[in-house]
Order: C-alpha cells, then sequence, then structure tokens
C-alpha cells in the first residue's frame, strides 16, 4: 500500500523540503484532513506524483493564509493503482479508516463512477478535478460532487466542430476500451455526424498489449479524413511508435489525455508534428476574447497560467505543472474556501458533501466580488467575514451549474514541434453555430 500523509503547518513558507514518501510526518494536531486518490502506480502512474504536488502546494498556501481560525489543512494521499478495484478498497479507507469527508481524484472515471454509493452513504464530498472524471449529473439528498475539467461531451463536440468546419468529410477513432476514451470517441464521431459529416467504422483497444498492429491497420484502412487517437500517453506512445514504422499513414487527432511529456519521451521524434490535439483551455475567461477574423477566433492571453507555473515551479525545484495541476490546485482551495464560508455562516466546519456542494455552487455566482489563488490571505479573511467570493483559480474563473459542473467555453488547441507541446489559438466549446 502506497500512501503518503502530508501536514504543513500554518506559516510554512516553503514546499522545497515537502517530498512524496512514506517518511513525511503525520496529521498535524486538530487538522482538517483531505484525502486523495492517486494513481501513483499502474498505467497511469506518470501523472499521480504532479497531481498531489499541485495539491500540496495549494496545501501550503491555505495554511499560509491562516487555515481554518489557525487549524491547518493536511493531504492525506492514498494509491489507486490505475485500477477500479484496488483503488475502491483504498477509497474504502479514506472513508472509514481515515474518516475524511473531503475527497479529491479520483483520475479513473470506473472508480469514480464506483465510489459513488459510498460517497452518498457517508455523506461525503468528492471534488473531481480529473479530465477522465464521470459526469456529476445527479441531485442527490447525501453526498456531493463537483466538476472541474472540461467532459467527454466538451472534447468531443469541439473536434467535431474542428473537423467539420476544415472541410473534412469523414472521421473515426482507435479508443482504448476505458469509460473516458470510449466517450470522447463517441462523443466525436456522433456529434461530427450531427453537423452533416459522415462518421466511418471506428476501433477500440484494450491497454496492456505487446502489440496494436492491427488495431492500427484497421484504424487506417477506413481511409478516414481524421484518425482521433484517445488513449493515455503510455499506451498512446506504443500506438505512435508502431504507427511510424508502418509509414504514418492517415492523420490524427489527439486527445487530451496525450498532452504530457511522457508521449514525447517514448516516441520517435518528429513522429506526431504537425497534428493538432485538444485540451481544456488553461486562460480565464476574463483573458479571452473575440477576434475580427471570423466566426469563432478568438485571443486569449496567458497571464494566470504562467504565473502558476511559475509558483509552483518555484515550490518543485523547476518541476512545471501538468495542465491538469491546475484543476486539481483549485480543487483543494475550492474545498478549503466552502469551508470556511460555511463556518462564517453557521459556526459549524460542514462535514456534509451536500451541503459543502451547495455552499461552494453559492460562492461561485458570478455576481460575487472576485478572489484570485494569487492572494488566498485577502480572501480567506473575507469568507471568515461571511462576504461571499467567487473563485478565480490557476486554470478558470468557476461557475458550476446545478449539478456541480464547471461551465467552459473555451478549449486549447495545440500540436507538437520535435519534443515540444506547442499552443495554437484557443477555440470555443461548442458543437453548433451560435452555441
Amino acid at each position: 500500500m502506497r500512501w503518503v500523509e502530508i501536514g504543513l503547518s500554518v506559516g510554512v513558507a516553503s514546499l522545497l523540503s515537502a517530498s512524496c514518501t512514506p517518511e513525511e510526518p503525520g496529521r498535524p494536531e486538530n487538522a482538517i484532513v483531505l484525502g486523495a486518490l492517486l494513481p501513483f502506480s499502474g498505467s497511469e502512474s506518470s501523472i499521480g506524483r504532479n497531481l498531489e504536488q499541485a495539491m500540496l502546494l495549494a496545501v501550503q498556501d491555505l495554511n499560509a493564509a491562516g487555515g481554518i481560525d489557525g487549524r491547518p489543512f493536511h493531504l492525506r494521499s492514498r494509491d489507486s493503482h490505475s485500477s477500479s478495484e484496488r483503488g475502491f478498497d483504498q477509497l474504502l479507507h479514506l472513508l472509514y479508516t481515515d474518516e475524511v469527508h473531503y475527497l479529491i481524484g479520483p483520475e479513473e472515471n470506473s472508480l469514480a463512477n464506483k465510489s459513488v454509493q459510498e460517497v452518498k452513504l457517508a455523506d461525503a464530498f468528492q471534488m473531481l478535478p480529473g479530465y477522465a472524471a464521470p459526469p456529476v449529473a445527479r441531485s442527490e439528498a447525501d453526498g456531493g460532487w463537483m466538476r472541474l475539467a472540461p467532459s467527454a461531451f466538451d472534447v468531443g463536440c469541439t473536434l467535431a466542430r474542428l473537423a467539420f468546419d476544415d472541410g473534412i468529410p469523414t472521421v473515426n477513432t482507435l479508443a482504448a476500451w476505458d469509460d473516458y476514451n470510449t466517450s470522447v470517441s463517441s462523443e466525436f464521431t456522433t456529434h461530427f455526424a450531427a453537423l452533416g459529416g459522415r462518421s466511418l467504422a471506428s476501433v477500440t483497444f484494450r491497454p496492456g498489449q505487446q502489440t496494436y498492429a492491427s488495431k492500427i491497420e484497421s484504424a487506417f484502412d477506413a481511409k478516414a479524413g481524421r484518425t482521433l487517437l484517445a488513449a493515455y500517453p503510455r499506451t498512446g506512445s506504443t500506438i505512435v511508435t508502431e504507427w511510424t514504422v508502418f509509414g504514418r499513414p492517415g492523420t490524427w487527432f489527439l486527445g487530451p489525455a496525450l498532452r504530457t511529456e511522457v508521449l514525447l519521451a517514448n516516441i520517435p521524434t518528429g513522429a506526431l508534428d504537425g497534428y493538432v490535439g485538444v485540451s481544456p483551455s488553461l486562460s480565464l475567461r476574463s483573458e479571452c476574447r473575440a477576434t475580427a477574423e471570423g466566426q469563432g477566433a478568438v485571443d486569449c492571453a496567458t497571464g494566470n497560467a504562467d504565473a502558476f507555473i511559475g509558483h509552483f515551479s518555484s515550490g518543485w525545484d523547476g518541476e512545471a505543472p501538468l495542465p491538469a495541476a491546475h484543476f486539481y490546485y483549485d480543487g483543494v482551495v475550492l474545498i478549503a474556501m466552502g469551508l470556511v464560508y460555511g463556518q462564517a455562516k453557521t459556526g459549524e466546519i460542514p462535514t456534509s458533501g451536500h451541503e459543502l456542494h451547495e455552499i461552494i455552487r453559492e460562492l461561485n455566482d458570478p455576481a460575487h466580488e472576485a478572489a484570485s489563488w494569487r492572494d488566498l490571505p485577502a480572501a480567506m479573511t473575507k469568507l471568515r467575514a461571511g462576504i461571499p467570493l467567487r473563485y478565480v483559480g490557476a486554470a478558470a474563473e468557476y461557475e458550476f451549474d446545478r449539478y456541480g459542473a464547471n461551465r467552459h467555453y473555451f478549449m486549447q488547441l495545440w500540436t507538437v514541434d520535435g519534443d515540444a507541446f506547442v499552443d495554437l489559438d484557443p477555440v470555443p466549446v461548442g458543437c453548433f453555430p451560435g452555441r
């Protein structure tokens, strides 16, 4: 069992002495414990440590801002093993052994779906910052869920709109057989057909195979104008390498989970040069404006995201955050803001997941004053005084629908140049004109 307990006392100024090892100090007395379920091993292990680092940074920043009336926040991490079966055991440990009321993660769609009943029974709160998190379109009297990253619907329909507007007549997909990637695949082909294009036969595969040669051949035998590769980086790198050996037939679209250095480090240099992918835009909505270049043309600044990258790197010896890490940082802060405001209004720290869900939704009303991640001390002071604030985070200006799903207005396009990702212009989320 891989688990980590990190407690950062109020007023700590640096994370440089912290490390993700079992030798970390135990829970500080009277701490508010947040439970994280992350992939530190298994097929998605390449991202676990980076996401945890983002949450540790948020814990440090919140504790430096005074915690909750001097009580520090504390992060307890357990390993999902990239598995719904083994990960579910660790979820049960967080809920019933560690007695955690506030969960963050998991990344795995199937594990998150499997956890719903337990979260409901415990009336816990579950923050889902990851791309692969399931939809949260449910209303429950017990338990609370919030989703921060764009959904498979957002990703699929944006890619469908991009392909259709580029005049591509046909599409198909090569997708991993898991809840998230098959959902992205389905949304992409369904919305492309709804726009008037033609979807050809798609191909699915099970990760962990020694070779994907027959799957690659089947996908490109269709001769589609664009083939979406919807997979996680480890499997994706094997497919791209084999596809390169086959002579690079066809043309790719790249799914959001592939935008990690792990992919580029494990494929032939230049193999994906010029191919386009999509991922969440990390520009704030207020940093984006329509241009005069045509319908859907958007120009976005990146000052907020750049500032967070610098903040993260200074705390972690120059390491850069993954795009998903911005959402994990924000997930911790959103929980903390809800707890502080809830205590100010009722005199007690909320422990009900349903209650905390409603508080966070209320706080992030667009009419409320904005509070930036860059000045958490000022934000926490106002929240303690009972002043509602909406959160302007490292990844977004948050605004939630009735179920707790964050609204997204733009997606980031990117391409590959050698051994680096290069951002292209962002595009509006939406499948249909005027949406």
